[in-house]
């Protein structure tokens, strides 16, 4: 994988990209629902995480911990779902999510981007940890803090790595 001006790695080809979203899919048996699906636009989806990010600094700022903590979950689920959406797939659980989570982390890191690959679990076990601290509120304002901004990066960074059309970034 070839990086721009910036520095930052050019996005994934959308064929190596949809073979990840299958793979992970398919592992977990999420098999698509067309009554479920239709509708489900990347856009939608992308549009989504962008309004949990901007709700999830709201709560935080208002000292609702938990709200903010679920906040910065959805942030990165709806990112998730958009890139799967995408590239040909709908997830329909938790446990898919992850699957893709990991399948795209592993084809960064078959690349040759072990740093990164270790970026994106790392920070969506931040994640899961947040999503945890919606219903269990023992984590203080400034972990929670960090989580979402760690949260808003992964974001961010998958976007910029596998790329859906109509999204400048996650937000």
């Amino acid at each position: 994988m070839t990086a721009n001006a910036n520095d930052t790695p050019a996005p994934y080809p959308d064929a190596a990209v949809a073979g990840a979203v299958g793979r992970a899919l398919t592992a977990v048996h999420d098999r698509p629902n067309p009554a479920l699906d239709a509708g489900r636009a990347p856009q939608k989806y992308a549009a989504m995480s962008a309004d949990f990010r901007a709700s999830a600094w709201r709560h935080l700022e208002e000292g609702d911990l938990p709200q903010a903590s679920n906040k910065a979950w959805m942030l990165v689920a709806e990112t998730v779902k958009a890139i799967s959406a995408q590239h040909g797939g709908f997830i329909h659980t938790h446990r898919g999510i992850a699957e893709v989570v990991k399948e795209l982390a592993r084809l960064v890191g078959n690349a040759g981007d072990t740093e990164t690959r270790r970026r994106i679990n790392g920070s969506f076990l931040i994640a899961g940890k947040l999503h945890i601290n919606c219903y269990e509120n023992d984590l203080p304002e400034e972990i929670v803090r960090d989580g979402l901004a760690e949260c808003e990066e992964l974001s961010q960074r998958l976007y910029a790595l596998f790329r859906v059309e109509g999204n400048a970034g996650g937000g």
